[in-house]
C-alpha cells in the first residue's frame, strides 16, 4: 500500500524494562535461560559465547524510551529495537504490515478495521491482545505521564477505538476521514506498549521489539539483551549502546575496534576513508529528510527584501558538493526533497544564488552599511541574524558556511549551537531568527503533517508564516483523498513557500549506516526509524 489505503495495513509497539513481579504475574514466568534482575530487567544468563554488538550512535532526548513522552523517546524505543509498531515503512515510503496483517478501510475513510497478527508477544510473556492494544492507544490521550508526543497529529483525540480480542482485531472511527491511517499508526509515537505492567516510565516500556532493556547509564547509553520473547530468532544475545554526538568519534571508535556498528558518520573526510577501507561497509540510504532553517517572521526577517536577499546570498549547491558537506547532501529549493513524487522537476525558484543582485536588492530597500563597519542596518541597527542549531547532520556545518556567505553581502550572523532540545525550546519560544533542523518529510508515508509547520492556524506554525493561500490549500489537503489531486495541491504549497523565501533550505540528507568485518549485514532504511533490528547480524 503506498499513500491510499486498499485492504492491507501495518503496525508498531516497543519493548523494555520489566518490573520482576509481572514476570511471574499474568504472563506466566520466563524460562530457564534468563533471570530477573534487581531492576526487574530480564537479565541474559547466557555464557562464553554469547553474540555482542557494539553500536555507536547520538543521543537524542536524554535517552528517554517512553513513546508518550516526547517524540525523540519515541524513535528511541524504535531505533533501539525496543518497539514496534502495526505498520512500518518500506524503502519505498509504502506501508507495510508490522505487528497486524490487514486493514480493512470503510469508503469514507473514517472507519478501519485492523487485524492483528497472532502469537505476538511483548516481551514480559504476555499475549499482545487488541485490548492491550487498544490501552495503548488509549494512553496517549492523557499525554503520557512525563509529557506529550502530540499524538493528535496521527490520530485525533476524538477517534473511537474498539477491540475484540476473540477476533483479534481493533477498530478505529474518527471523525476525520483520513487517507492513509495505517501510515499514521507506523509513526514511532504511535507505538503499541503494554500499559498495565510499566513501572518505570523514563527508562523502560514494554514492546514486542527483538530487544530489552537491561540497563541504561545517563549520558553513557543502554544494555539491552536479546527479547527471549520474539516471534523470531533474535541475532544477538546483547547490544551494547553507546552514545557518540562527535562523528569524529565515532569514525575512531569503529576504527579502534570500540564498536562494530555506528549510524551517521557526517564527517566528510571521516566517511570519504571508510569508504576507501575495505575493512568496513558503508551502507547509504537515499534520503527523504530535509535540512533546513524556520525564518522568524516575527522579527527582522518579516522584512521581504532582507529575506529574499539573504536566501539569493547563499550558494546552496557549491555548499552541498563541497568538502565541507562532501555529498552527504543533495541541494534543493523545495522543503520537501527531489526524490519523492511532489512535482519538484516543475518548481521555479526566483531566489536561486546571485550574490550581486542580493546586495541590489539589499541597497534599493534601504539595508545599507552607514558607518562603515561592513555590517549593514535595518532602523537604525545592525542588522544580526540569531542562528539557532545544534551539532548533527551537518547542521553545524550549513551554519558556519551561510555565515560566511552572509558576512559577504554584508549581513552578520549569531551563531548560538546547543543541543537538540535547546534548538527545539528556541523554536517554540520563537527566540531565534534562523532555527536549524533535519526533519523527514514524509514521516508517516505523506508529507501533510510536515507542511503544517507553515498552515498559520495550526499549532506546529512556530515561525509566524502567514499566507491566506497555503493555508486555503493546506485544508483542501487535509481532506482529500484523491492522489492526483493531492500531488497537485502538495506541489502549489511548495512553490508558495519559495516565492515567499519562506524557508532556507540547506539540501536533502542521505542517511548512512557503517559497520565492521564483525557485522555481517547492516542497513540504514529511508525512513531512518529502523536501526537496530533482526536484519543486522553478526559476520559468519
Amino acid at each position: 500500500m503506498r499513500n491510499s489505503v486498499k485492504k492491507r495495513a501495518l503496525a508498531l509497539t516497543m519493548a523494555a524494562a520489566v518490573a520482576a513481579g509481572m514476570l511471574t504475574g499474568c504472563c506466566g514466568s520466563s524460562s530457564d535461560s534468563a533471570e530477573v534482575s534487581e531492576a526487574g530487567s530480564i537479565v541474559n544468563t547466557a555464557g562464553d559465547g554469547e553474540k555482542v554488538l557494539r553500536f555507536g550512535c547520538q543521543n537524542y532526548g536524554d535517552g528517554l524510551v517512553d513513546p508518550a513522552n516526547q517524540i525523540n523517546a519515541a524513535w528511541n524505543c524504535m531505533r533501539y529495537g525496543i518497539g514496534e509498531a502495526l505498520f512500518k515503512f518500506n524503502d519505498s515510503m509504502e506501508t507495510e504490515g508490522w505487528l497486524a496483517d490487514s486493514c480493512e478501510v470503510s469508503d469514507d475513510h473514517l472507519t478501519w478495521t485492523i487485524h492483528l497478527k497472532d502469537g505476538i508477544k511483548f516481551s514480559d510473556g504476555c499475549d499482545m491482545t487488541a485490548s492491550k492494544v487498544k490501552e495503548s492507544l488509549d494512553r496517549l490521550k492523557a499525554d503520557g505521564p512525563n509529557g506529550s508526543s502530540s499524538p493528535d497529529k496521527y490520530l485525533e483525540y476524538e477517534a473511537e477505538i474498539t477491540a475484540d480480542d476473540a477476533a483479534n482485531t481493533i477498530t478505529i472511527r474518527t471523525k476525520t476521514a483520513y487517507t492513509n491511517l495505517p501510515g499514521n499508526l507506523a509513526y514511532p509515537v504511535m507505538a503499541i506498549v503494554d500499559v498495565e505492567h510499566i513501572t518505570d516510565w523514563n527508562n523502560g516500556v514494554i514492546g514486542t521489539g527483538p530487544y530489552v532493556i537491561e540497563k541504561f547509564t545517563d549520558q553513557v547509553g543502554y544494555d539491552l539483551i536479546a527479547n527471549e520473547h520474539y516471534r523470531e530468532e533474535v541475532p544477538y544475545d546483547k547490544v551494547e549502546l553507546l552514545y557518540m554526538g562527535d562523528a569524529t568519534a565515532k569514525a575512531m571508535a569503529l576504527k579502534n575496534g570500540q564498536v562494530d556498528l555506528v549510524e551517521n558518520i557526517t564527517n566528510v573526510s571521516d566517511i570519504q576513508d571508510l569508504q576507501n577501507d575495505e575493512n568496513f561497509t558503508v551502507d547509504i540510504a537515499s534520503g527523504v529528510r530535509c535540512g533546513f532553517s524556520w525564518i522568524n517572521f516575527n522579527g527582522v526577517l518579516g522584512n521581504d527584501a532582507l529575506r529574499q536577499a539573504v536566501l539569493m546570498g547563499i550558494d546552496y549547491d557549491s555548499i552541498c558538493v563541497s568538502n565541507l558537506i562532501g555529498g552527504l547532501y543533495t541541494s534543493g529549493c523545495s522543503v520537501l526533497p527531489s526524490n519523492l513524487s511532489y512535482g519538484y522537476d516543475t518548481l521555479n525558484n526566483p531566489f536561486a544564488y546571485n550574490a550581486e543582485r542580493a546586495k541590489k536588492l539589499l541597497d534599493d530597500a534601504g539595508i545599507v552599511d552607514t558607518n562603515g563597519d561592513g555590517i549593514r542596518e535595518m532602523d537604525g541597527q545592525n542588522v544580526v541574524l540569531d542562528y539557532v542549531y545544534y551539532d548533527n547532520r551537518l547542521l553545524k556545518e550549513f551554519a558556519q558556511a551561510h555565515h560566511q556567505y552572509l558576512n559577504e553581502i554584508g549581513i552578520e550572523v549569531n551563531e548560538r549551537e546547543g543541543s537538540s532540545d535547546d534548538q527545539w525550546s528556541s523554536l517554540v519560544a520563537g527566540d531565534y531568527d534562523f532555527n536549524a533542523n533535519n526533519w523527514t518529510t514524509v514521516g508517516n508515508g505523506d508529507p501533510t503533517e510536515y507542511m503544517a509547520n507553515w498552515y498559520s492556524k495550526g499549532t506546529a506554525d512556530f515561525c509566524g508564516y502567514v499566507n491566506a493561500e497555503y493555508d486555503e490549500l493546506y485544508e483542501q489537503l487535509l481532506t482529500e483523498m484523491d492522489e492526483d489531486a493531492r500531488v497537485k495541491i502538495i506541489t502549489r504549497l511548495q512553490q508558495i513557500l519559495i516565492d515567499d523565501a519562506a524557508v532556507l533550505v540547506d539540501g536533502y540528507y542521505n542517511s548512512s549506516m557503517i559497520y565492521s568485518k564483525n557485522v555481517g549485514y547492516a542497513h540504514i532504511h529511508t525512513a531512518d526509524y529502523y536501526w537496530l533490528s533482526t536484519e543486522i547480524v553478526p559476520a559468519q
